[in-house]
């Protein structure tokens, strides 16, 4: 795998490479530079870079009632490289500094390589549903051993 680096999501230029992964991944969601701010002050929000290639982005949801939710987007044409598993890691390691004793994430159920990562990560199913108005399927799935 080529060098991978992580870093936060700070400032309007790095909030918006984070945005445009988001939406790209998730089309379905897609979201305005106001909401990404607004996110990126409640979340940890991280882009992965090779060299200066933009690859992927990760959200890290702190934990309520013990649960974080690590979410990490890899863009398509960089999948299957490494990526994805660096911004999951890293995203379980401050996951496990914010104090999780369970992680969880969410993907959309259209999503066939994100839910074939996290199933290879061990995470499984734990519920299937549709946020009005939308008609889109999301899975939330939660990791099987302790973090």
């Amino acid at each position: 795998m080529p060098d991978v680096r992580i870093e936060p999501a700070v400032g309007d230029a790095m909030l918006e490479q984070w945005r445009y992964v988001h939406n790209v991944i998730i089309p379905a969601d897609e979201l305005d530079l106001a909401t990404v701010r607004e996110r990126g002050a409640r979340y940890r929000l991280e882009n992965a870079y090779v060299g200066d290639v933009l690859v992927g982005c990760s959200t890290v949801r702190p934990p309520e009632g013990g649960a974080a939710t690590v979410i990490a987007r890899v863009l398509p044409e960089h999948r299957r490289q490494g990526f994805g598993t660096a911004l999951y890691e890293n995203g379980l390691a401050h996951a496990r500094v914010l104090g999780a004793t369970t992680i969880e994430t969410c993907v959309l159920a259209v999503n066939e390589d994100g839910l074939r990562f996290a199933e290879k990560h061990g995470f499984t199913e734990v519920e299937r549903y549709v946020l009005p108005p939308e008609t889109d399927l999301w899975v939330d799935l939660r990791l099987d051993r302790a973090p």
